[in-house]
């Protein structure tokens, strides 16, 4: 295959072409409508993403970062309190329980790369109110052991799952697994919007209803302010383009999952894969290998024409940011060995079959 062929590690153009018509024909609706903020465009997509994860609510909010915040703060933890995390996620699960008043407290990761549940035990204190695993990549985290000891220690589960739209464990949809669960929509995501949007799904009428008003200036109506809020809700034009590709979602990550599945058969066992579990279905927001030989490799497939990137280079507790914490290196091995030695691959729906063998064949050869 001649190597001048250019593979993008995203090309959100692709899929904005193949669905235009839709979202010009929502364009129109909601700005003929002349309601643009709430309303009945953003109900409608609650209901609708509601009834995909499996759960009894959900709320359009401003982003990812914003879904997490606002959870924490429904579940009234700040000051002096800790949440139990992972170092190796997006900066925003950690600034997020920040933001809140709260302390993160990390555990490292295992194989899958998600927090390891045998070291949450140790990390429990009396100021511990909630674990907040993250199912990075699309990946469902191990729920099952993590809510068995959030029971048993009486404490709050929050899904960070903004990577993970549509993502199972057991069966049942990320996002319904937990106390409550956050979701960005960044143009990034499996689900997204042409801009920034984010999510929150529960099943607990009391935190929904809390939820409702701290998104909203913590208004009960126009007029009447309940509680000191935030002002953080997905407008209307976002919720309605978020509704068109809802439709399309499941078939999305399917072409997703058949990607991983080629990587998976086909690349050279000189490099590590994740391979789901028979309990899991991964949706592949990201396709991570691992190699001892990251940088050379990634060298490589830059001069080959392919765009790769880490998933992430410096681990929260060893940013700049972090350092009040008093985290250092060493103290979470599997995260920083992970670190050096990642690469995410292209995927995304609209990758094609030609671009996925290159990447295949352009990998190989640098091993061979």
């Amino acid at each position: 295959m001649s190597s001048s062929l250019q593979v993008p590690f995203v090309d959100l153009s692709r899929q904005f072409k193949s669905i235009e018509a839709e979202l010009a024909n929502e364009f129109f609706a909601v700005g003929r409508s002349g309601t643009y903020i709430m309303g009945d465009r953003l109900e409608s997509f609650e209901k609708k993403i509601a009834d995909y994860v499996g759960v009894n609510y959900a709320l359009g909010v401003g982003n990812g970062s914003d879904a997490l915040f606002l959870i924490l703060k429904a579940l009234e933890i700040g000051d002096g309190d800790e949440v139990i995390t992972v170092p190796n996620s997006f900066i925003a699960t950690a600034w997020t329980i920040i933001a809140s008043g709260a302390k993160p407290v990390f555990v490292d990761v295992d194989e899958s790369m998600n927090m390891d549940s045998r070291l949450i035990e140790s990390a429990i204190t009396s100021s511990t109110k909630a674990i907040m695993p993250v199912h990075l990549t699309g990946r469902p985290a191990m729920m099952n052991g993590i809510n068995k000891i959030a029971s048993a220690h009486k404490l709050f589960v929050i899904e960070d799952a903004a990577q993970a739209i549509g993502a199972s464990y057991y069966g049942k949809r990320v996002g319904s697994l937990s106390t409550a669960a956050g979701f960005s929509l960044h143009p990034l995501k499996n689900l997204s919007v042409y801009g920034d949007g984010g999510l929150i799904t529960t099943n607990n009428e009391d935190v929904f209803k809390k939820l409702r008003k701290l998104r909203n200036h913590g208004l009960v109506n126009r007029d009447e302010c309940e509680i000191w809020g935030f002002n953080s809700r997905l407008d209307s034009m976002q919720a309605a383009f978020a509704e068109v590709k809802l439709k399309y979602l499941d078939g999305w990550n399917t072409r997703c999952r058949s990607i991983a599945k080629i990587y998976q058969k086909q690349l050279t066992k000189k490099i590590e894969v994740p391979l789901d579990m028979e309990w899991e279905e991964c949706i592949y927001h990201n396709f991570v290998i691992r190699t001892d030989r990251r940088d050379e490799l990634m060298g490589y497939l830059k001069n080959k024409g392919i765009d790769t990137r880490v998933h992430y280079p410096i681990p929260i507790h060893l940013q700049k940011a972090a350092r009040t914490l008093g985290y250092k290196h060493g103290d979470f091995p599997h995260t920083e060995k992970y670190a050096k030695t990642m690469i995410s691959l292209p995927i995304f729906p609209e990758l094609r079959d030609e671009e996925v063998d290159y990447v295949v064949q352009s990998i190989n050869c640098f091993f061979d």
